[in-house]
């Protein structure tokens, strides 16, 4: 199974897509780098800065694996207050 990747302000244009699927069982910082290399290096500057959230908790640890069916939304710094 896999998860849902979904993408926010930058990150979305960034990325080119609102979502997209990847594989489960990889870390945070493999998803990113698997992203980074699908996307180019406009959506890789982007991660570098953006926040996490894994099933809608903040995601601290990076290294573990990502459960299958899990939905994370990458959360670019938003400007305003």
């Amino acid at each position: 199974m896999d998860l849902t990747v979904r993408y926010f302000a930058g990150a979305r244009a960034a990325a080119g897509r609102s979502e997209e699927t990847a594989s489960a069982g990889q870390s945070l910082d493999e998803l990113l780098g698997e992203l980074a290399h699908r996307h180019g290096p406009r959506l890789a500057a982007v991660l570098q800065v953006a926040s996490f959230l894994v099933d809608g908790v903040a995601c601290h640890d990076r290294q573990t694996p990502l459960p299958a069916g899990a939905t994370i939304d990458v959360l670019p710094p938003f400007a305003g207050g």
